[in-house]
């Protein structure tokens, strides 16, 4: 992938309504070929970047390009040249499933010559060609989305969007479709993806961290948690949410992973201060092992900070 492969470049990105910044001076270069995610809870500000990148939304401010078009002077063009799946479900669920492909090929002007072998590409990928005829809406939530999918991309875009595609996906149709991801990626497409599950970020090239509208990191997930400057501790405990509410009260941004807890501490602290804190309320510990941070790490504790 070579630097110069541009397809995605926007400064001071800018969404505001009446009073609320949606999203606030978003810097960001996507290279052609990458997965790149934008991680973050509900109300981060991801869907509104989208949007705006798509050419849906007008920026308040701020300047760019998408896929060769001007961000602010082009976004019919911009809608033509990309492929977009929202969170919400986008296909019309009374029509069958070959109705569907037949319609957005038509919204899309896919050449004639090309509507067959288009046509069942789709089918093929969403696992529908015996089902061809079923109406939308019966078809299970995992090949809803993949038709979705498809049906975003019938007229082969070189930029796609989604936005939140797995939502309501169970972890094995997830696992699947980020597979087809992957597999659009290793032909050259660029691939922009929302998402709030923690392990689909693992699987993007890079990734913005967003909260309040804001980048709060960027890189790759190797490289946002290996600077990740504090050492985290997992501690098992006997009773587990007596000792979440005696680490908070002691502003320490301790989090739930299972049956254990995730602190973040300076690091070269003294385990035992941590160990005699939790006693000292009754709580007993039976391990604390320092630890490897994960993503979910490094986005608690860069929210903990900007709070």
């Amino acid at each position: 992938m070579r630097e110069q492969e541009t397809v995605v470049e926007v400064r001071g990105l800018t969404k505001v309504f009446g009073d609320f910044v949606a999203v606030s001076r978003v810097d960001l270069t996507i290279r052609r070929g990458e997965i790149f995610g934008f991680l973050g809870p509900n109300g981060a500000g991801k869907s509104t970047t989208i949007k705006m990148l798509c050419g849906i939304l007008p920026p308040s401010s701020g300047e760019g390009m998408v896929a060769g078009c001007d961000l602010l002077k082009e976004r019919v063009e911009i809608k033509r040249q990309i492929g977009y799946m929202s969170q919400r479900f986008s296909l019309y669920e009374e029509l069958s499933v070959e109705e569907n492909i037949d319609f957005f090929m038509g919204v899309y002007n896919v050449p004639r010559a090309r509507k067959r072998e288009r046509k069942e590409w789709v089918l093929e990928m969403a696992g529908l060609k015996e089902r061809r005829k079923a109406v939308t809406k019966m078809l299970p939530q995992g090949h809803r989305q993949r038709l979705a999918l498809g049906c975003a991309i019938v007229h082969e875009p070189s930029v796609v969007f989604l936005d939140e595609p797995t939502s309501g996906v169970d972890p094995v149709m997830r696992r699947r479709f980020w597979g087809i991801i992957n597999e659009l990626s290793n032909e050259g497409k660029t691939i922009i993806v929302t998402t709030h599950y923690l392990d689909e970020a693992e699987y993007c090239n890079r990734l913005a961290l967003m909260h309040e509208g804001k980048i709060a990191a960027l890189g790759t997930p190797s490289e946002l948690k290996h600077g990740h400057k504090e050492e985290v501790l997992e501690i098992e405990l006997d009773r587990i949410f007596e000792g979440l509410s005696v680490l908070a009260s002691r502003a320490l941004a301790a989090s739930l992973f299972g049956r254990t807890l995730h602190v973040p501490v300076k690091r070269g602290t003294p385990t035992s201060e941590i160990i005699e804190l939790l006693r000292g309320y009754g709580v007993e510990v039976r391990r604390v092992e320092s630890i490897p941070p994960s993503l979910e790490d490094v986005f608690v504790s860069l929210i903990e900070k900007r709070r």
